[in-house]
């Protein structure tokens, strides 16, 4: 491949930057690209720069001017030539040089995998630091792998992903604002000087370092300070002030004055001096949730579909990883025009006029896998734009869109809500005889919901091991409110969906 960038550099004049292009276009066998470039290779681009004269372009956006073999003194049949071995090269010696060292590669990435699950998967975590879909799709992996993700540990963490007891631990420099010199400092003080105790022993050991509120404010969302006694929402409460009273006594030290902690004798003067953590209790699920993904990108400590996943399995016929470009070989699982379906959480909606003046929207669907932009025009919003709403958990049909070096698409054609779906829900009683007395009080609850949906209601009794046929369990229109209805009547033990 370094052979055919020389080549067309030396002879016709390309520019570092265009015979990379070549190169792609070949490796790719992208044939319209490469008859294009046929010509600007024998007769050079002075066709190109005159285009874009014409068009008003300013001198800095012109294409790079390439003189072509013909301007360089070669003849057109040889150039011609000299191409047409570069293309013929194209067909097989790109595809047996990739053959070979690939068929190296896995057969080494395969063994490591096999025999040391936990740590090849750590460190192909820490190689896509960078790329939070390719870090999603992985963690995803890893627990189909059966492995488990601890939430990054200040008292155990290191730059990359490790491992521990057999479960990753996330890397401290993938979170926010966090950059490995300053994960490099914490790891330096812990192995000197052993863990962290506290919340207030942390940031007094690192307060000579680069650390500031923002850093702390990150950890805690993260979950770094969960080893610490006291929850995430007290922790968010008070570190700013610990903050300001050591930043004040090491500047107080600085001018000379005795530092309170220089004069504490004992425990109990130090004691007396630390900031009390208040009792708050702790955040929903949600917002824990929430400042997880703000702070790592993506969700560690659950997922707000984690409970939806028999639905997605079921209905859906692609995930969002599906979707997304592959640099090695730059494509995407799907293929421009299929029909898929895929289902998640609508992250992020922005709606935007047409020159008719009307209304389509951009919509991120978040799957447990990563995220893909979904295309609504103007008539399909018109028909779903009261369900096209964030956090909304909807299952999108549609036409696959591939641009070329870029992530897929899809165009919306239909839009269901999860609640939607065909479902069943289970409903325990004790025995037969709970079942007989409650059946009436059950039928008059469902009544207002059939009809509506096309979900199921089954009764099992427990003692007697059966499914009871009843009456009015057929085309339930399952909501929230039906199922926390049942939920408060029954026990939110007995109500289970599936």
């Amino acid at each position: 491949q370094e052979q055919v960038m020389q080549i067309v550099r030396d002879l016709a004049g390309y520019t570092m930057g265009r015979s990379d292009n070549v190169r792609r276009a070949m490796s790719k066998k992208k044939g319209s690209v490469m008859e294009y470039e046929r010509g600007i290779f024998i007769y050079g681009n002075k066709a190109e720069i005159e285009e874009a004269k014409k068009n008003g372009l300013p001198e800095n956006e012109w294409p790079a001017y390439v003189p072509g073999c013909v301007n360089n003194g070669i003849s057109a049949k040889i150039a011609g030539s000299v191409y047409d071995m570069m293309i013929d090269f194209a067909k097989y010696g790109f595809n047996k040089s990739h053959a070979a060292c690939y068929a190296v590669v896995a057969y080494q990435t395969a063994y490591l995998k096999y025999h040391y699950p936990e740590e090849y998967m750590a460190a192909l975590l820490t190689s896509v630091i960078e790329n939070a879909g390719k870090v999603t799709f992985y963690i995803m992996t890893c627990k189909n792998m059966g492995i488990k993700i601890l939430p990054p540990d200040v008292n155990e963490g290191l730059s990359g992903f490790s491992v521990k007891d057999g479960s990753i631990v996330y890397a401290l420099s993938a979170i926010k604002g966090v950059g490995k010199g300053i994960v490099d400092e914490i790891v330096k003080e812990r192995e000197a000087f052993g863990p962290f105790r506290d919340l207030a022993d942390f940031i007094k050991r690192m307060s000579d370092s680069e650390i500031n509120k923002r850093l702390v404010e990150n950890f805690i969302k993260a979950g770094a300070f969960d080893c610490f006694s006291g929850t995430r929402k007290e922790k968010l409460t008070v570190y700013a002030e610990i903050m300001d009273k050591v930043s004040k006594d090491k500047k107080s030290g600085f001018e000379g004055q005795i530092s309170l902690f220089d004069i504490a004798s004992d425990e109990e003067t130090k004691a007396s001096f630390d900031i009390k953590i208040p009792t708050l209790g702790e955040f929903d699920k949600s917002v824990l949730l929430e400042y997880e993904k703000e702070v790592i990108g993506f969700y560690v400590s659950g997922h707000p579909l984690e409970g939806d996943t028999a639905l997605l399995k079921k209905h859906a016929s692609a995930i969002t990883a599906d979707f997304v470009l592959d640099e090695e070989t730059g494509n995407t699982i799907v293929k421009d025009g299929e029909r898929k379906k895929i289902g998640g959480m609508i992250s992020d909606k922005t709606v935007k006029y047409t020159r008719n003046n009307q209304i389509m929207a951009f919509v991120t669907l978040e799957d447990l896998y990563g995220t893909v932009e979904v295309i609504v025009f103007p008539k399909v919003y018109e028909k779903y734009s009261h369900i096209l709403n964030e956090e909304s958990k909807v299952f999108i049909s549609g036409r696959v869109s591939v641009e070329e070096d870029k992530d897929a698409k899809l165009i919306a054609e239909d839009v269901r809500l999860f609640s939607d779906m065909p479902r069943t829900l289970w409903i325990k009683f004790a025995d037969m005889e709970a079942f007989e007395k409650a059946k009436d009080d059950l039928y008059e609850t469902l009544r207002p919901y059939r009809g509506e949906g096309d979900s199921t209601v089954n009764i099992y009794c427990e003692k007697e091991k059966k499914l009871k046929s009843s009456k009015g369990r057929e085309n339930i229109k399952l909501t929230e409110p039906l199922l926390s209805l049942l939920a408060g009547i029954y026990g939110e033990e007995n109500v289970k969906l599936s």
